[in-house]
């Protein structure tokens, strides 16, 4: 589990299998090679699941194994700790990964008056809106998916940079947009937050 990309692929695989090249364009910065081979160890450790299929050219599925499930609470509580101790403005030319936030979501509980499907959209200048779908259930889980959801109970939308201040330290959400289920939306963004993990570390 020390591994540097171990836990990263697990936190990127919560929301369903993946392909090879969609587990590289989420995990920026490791190399073909290096994802290989990681991917690899963990099928033989039992916390991946490989699914081959016969198309042209080769697709292969990676999905989490319910001993890797166990693991996003650890995914999870990693997310507090950093948004406690390490969030902050973006420094000149760093860019967040709001999908990488959301893909913590399962390992974190979800608020007890939060129940219902929220989809969150992240607007980016010049290049296609990125949908995301929380969903709280009445165990008190939430799960995740990257899709849209014309259904869902309540959705959020704004820029990447409304996004990174509701995460921040002052939890701001003046620059996103809600419909629907206000108390619902508020809710899950309230529990994904600086703010939650600052709450929580105080209760």
């Amino acid at each position: 589990m020390g591994d540097k990309w171990t836990l990263l692929i697990v936190r990127d695989l919560a929301g369903g299998p993946r392909r090879f090249v969609e587990l590289q364009r989420v995990l920026p910065g490791i190399s073909t090679e290096q994802l290989r081979s990681r991917l690899n160890r963990m099928v033989a450790d039992g916390l991946l699941t490989r699914q081959r299929y016969r198309e042209v050219p080769p697709r292969v599925d990676y999905e989490l194994t319910e001993r890797a499930h166990d693991l996003l609470p650890v995914v999870g509580a990693l997310a507090r700790w950093g948004y406690r101790w390490a969030w902050g403005p973006p420094r000149p030319g760093e860019a967040v990964d709001i999908g990488a936030v959301l893909r913590c979501a399962p390992g974190l509980a979800a608020p007890h008056d939060a129940r219902g499907t929220v989809e969150m959209t992240v607007t980016r200048p010049g290049l296609p809106s990125m949908h995301h779908v929380l969903h709280a259930d009445a165990d008190g889980t939430v799960s995740y998916e990257e899709r849209g959801a014309p259904d869902a109970d309540a959705r959020i939308s704004g820029p990447e940079r409304a996004w990174v201040e509701a995460f921040g330290p002052d939890g701001s959400h003046t620059e996103l947009d809600v419909e629907g289920d206000r108390r619902l939306a508020e809710a899950l963004l309230q529990g994904l937050g600086a703010v939650a993990a600052r709450d929580a570390a105080v209760a």
